[in-house]
């Protein structure tokens, strides 16, 4: 018979060995958002430096996005390293922990949002679109985007994470059975976040009943997957005609993290055999992961807007023009935008134009996700543009944007020509089914709340053996 950590593996899933800051180093110093946020906002992240001030803080352990441009992207990466060692040398962290860690997050848009901090199997993960593994991507992968990631981490002897994996839990009834337990404990943690981002408390799981409890709730729903996902199965999903294991865990964000870390993994076996695939023991064969289910109420997904700089309005407007269906009216201003871009009882989706002091509102037939027609138009004008840069045109670059403010201020900046995409609202429901059957969704598709509500930087684990 399988013990509990056999059960788990089976699925995916592993009991990480946990490390936190002591107790004196206070939450709202150590905690930092995810890496990806505010990429056009140097002033939020001279704000979280400032908040940290000289405490240690996860700040030194990642690398803000905003700066991978830098030229002095090697040096920052040796820094980040050799603090890593610091805190482990120097008694920043707590003795690590055994366990996975329950936590109750407050927003400053939701409250009540739960999730448990585990590792997950990189061999049982894949973001080939082809590929049909356990965990899976939900976003296409850009594979250019992982390189200087994967510098950070290889060599790096811990690992902190922003990766957030869902799973399809329509009861809504393994994360607060777990909460239940581990509530009976005083928290690991707890503490406000900087900047205004709310509250997070953490309290740890790891005796084996709790264990235990965790494995039977996932082999439920492992049950239910395989017949829903799988050829034979009784969903909509089954029925197209999809293969491959069970379809347990999807990658809501971190997206091109989880794909770094497993990146790392390979490079790992083909220098040092592939045999070391088979063992358990290695810790670079996982990632540390926060899960959350897809049906929480304090999740709400949002869209990712688009940016295009150095591209006139009208520019965008001749370019959407080759969606099926397309029609085009001005909108009064923001407001007026807004509304008709979020309007639910549009039969057709809606995409919101600003650039240039001037709204339009597109309307398109073009079926599903408005990401899935949108997408591939942009990648092609911007690579259509860049070919002909040497004949003197403009240069323009897309970005991709957390919120409405931020995408309004940088598609109203008079020192340089923009065009804001407001992308319409996103469903949750039927997100598993739709990935199941078609494979990872345009990358950027949508987003698990805003900016602020990101997944914060807080426990660690070490990668070195």
């Amino acid at each position: 018979m399988e013990n509990t950590d056999e059960r788990l593996l089976r699925m995916g899933a592993v009991v990480p060995e946990i490390l936190l800051p002591r107790p004196d180093i206070g939450i709202e110093k150590w905690a930092v958002i995810a890496c990806d946020q505010f990429t056009q906002d140097r002033g939020y992240w001279e704000k979280v430096k400032n908040a940290a001030g000289t405490a240690p803080s996860a700040l030194n352990l990642i690398f803000p996005e905003i700066f991978l441009s830098g030229e002095d992207k090697c040096r920052r990466i040796d820094d980040v390293h050799k603090t890593m060692g610091a805190y482990l040398r120097d008694g920043v962290f707590t003795p690590p922990r055994r366990g996975c860690v329950y936590l109750e997050r407050t927003t400053p848009f939701h409250r009540g949002r739960r999730g448990l901090v585990m590792a997950v199997d990189l061999e049982q993960y894949e973001w080939a679109k082809e590929a049909r593994p356990r965990i899976r991507s939900t976003e296409g992968t850009v594979p250019e985007r992982l390189p200087p990631r994967m510098d950070l981490r290889r060599a790096a002897p811990l690992e902190t994470s922003h990766i957030l994996l869902l799973i399809d839990d329509e009861t809504g009834s393994l994360l607060p059975g777990l909460g239940e337990r581990a509530k009976k404990s005083p928290p690991a943690y707890q503490g406000r976040l900087m900047l205004d981002s709310g509250s997070v408390s953490g309290w740890f799981l790891d005796s084996g009943e709790d264990l235990a409890f965790l494995a039977a709730g996932l082999e439920a729903l492992e049950a239910r997957a395989r017949t829903r996902y799988l050829p034979g199965g009784a969903g909509a999903g089954a029925a197209r005609g999809t293969t491959g294991s069970p379809f347990l865990f999807a990658v809501g964000d971190g997206n091109h993290s989880l794909a770094t870390a497993k990146g790392i993994w390979e490079e790992y076996k083909k220098t040092c055999g592939a045999h070391n695939a088979d063992s358990p023991d290695h810790p670079l064969r996982y990632a540390l992961v926060e899960i959350e289910n897809l049906y929480d109420p304090a999740i709400q997904f949002e869209p990712i807007h688009r940016v295009l700089f150095n591209t006139a309005l009208d520019e965008v407007l001749d370019l959407l023009a080759g969606l099926p269906g397309f029609s085009c009216r001005p909108a009064a201003d923001r407001a007026e935008l807004v509304r008709l871009t979020t309007d639910p009882s549009s039969e057709k989706t809606r995409l919101g134009l600003a650039g240039g002091g001037r709204y339009a509102l597109v309307e398109t037939s073009a079926p599903g996700l408005a990401t899935v027609s949108l997408q591939p138009l942009l990648d092609e004008f911007i690579a259509g543009k860049k070919a002909g840069a040497e004949s003197g045109g403009r240069v323009p670059s897309i970005d991709y944007i957390h919120g409405e403010d931020e995408l309004f201020r940088l598609a109203g900046d008079p020192s340089a020509p923009a065009a804001g995409l407001l992308l319409p609202p996103v469903r949750k429901a039927g997100l598993f089914e739709t990935v199941a059957r078609s494979g990872p969704l345009p990358r950027k598709s949508f987003s698990m709340g805003e900016a602020a509500e990101k997944r914060f930087y807080l426990e660690c684990r070490k990668l070195s053996v």
